[in-house]
């Protein structure tokens, strides 16, 4: 008997839950890429705080990644009632650093917001010194690029493994998906902390093919959950630790 239908709680379909987490990953991937261009004149120009011109690019960027925070959130309490059955403790952890990671990029939107404000209030004015102002904004984007290096770099990576583990193991998604998951994340990793301990001052050229599997990770799943959803037949009861043996059983 169903327990949450006698309580009048409504029971989301697997099939509903894999559209919504694909969905929601492609959230973040439209959101993040969409922020990252429109933050373009804001991020290259240290000179941008006393400078002239339109402020909506920026806002609408910081109005995007806000969004990307909650894809990130949707996309861990959609799969935890998915994905608790075969570990609910990793299940929580993701759930707990994918909300951090969330987290991260909303405080890091705050920072360029200020920016934008005191662009607007104080930039021009007579009794404004330029070189602070400058200086201010340089230590606003310099906040920005940190939480994009803890948030999208170190959780990111790590919350990867944790899911592509749970994945990977429950065979919810074909393997090579989880796989992609289990290369992206540590690689993310290892060049965030790279660059977090200054072995190098900007991101290397092959940093860019490194994030090619995490990147091909969210979206062949995404792409595969709204397509097709999980797979019906994977069960936990089902491995192979829990089926009986029959030589055991005739025996």
């Amino acid at each position: 008997m169903n327990t949450n239908k006698q309580a009048g709680i409504p029971v989301i379909s697997p099939r509903s839950l894999a559209i919504a987490v694909g969905v929601c990953f492609l959230i973040t991937h439209v959101t993040s890429i969409g922020a990252a261009m429109l933050y373009a004149p804001i991020l290259s120009n240290t000179r941008y705080i006393v400078g002239a011109g339109s402020d909506i690019q920026v806002i609408a960027g910081a109005f995007l990644e806000i969004f990307c925070a909650l894809g990130n959130i949707g996309t861990a309490v959609m799969l935890f009632p998915v994905v608790k059955k075969w570990h609910e403790g990793i299940a929580l952890g993701y759930v707990g650093l994918r909300t951090l990671e969330a987290a991260i990029i909303a405080v890091g939107v705050v920072p360029l917001l200020v920016t934008v404000t005191l662009r607007q209030h104080l930039a021009g004015s007579v009794d404004a010194d330029p070189t602070a102002l400058v200086t201010l904004g340089t230590t606003f984007v310099a906040f920005y690029n940190w939480t994009s290096l803890l948030g999208p770099g170190l959780v990111c990576g790590t919350n990867t493994v944790l899911m592509a583990y749970l994945l990977y193991k429950s065979r919810l998604v074909p393997r090579f998906i989880p796989i992609l998951g289990l290369v992206g994340g540590p690689l993310v990793f290892a060049i965030n902390t790279g660059k977090m301990f200054g072995f190098y001052e900007q991101f290397p050229v092959w940093a860019a093919v490194a994030v090619i599997p995490i990147f091909a990770w969210e979206l062949t799943l995404a792409i595969r959950l709204i397509s097709k959803g999980f797979v019906s037949s994977s069960d936990p009861s089902e491995s192979p630790a829990s089926v009986t043996n029959p030589l055991i059983t005739a025996a």
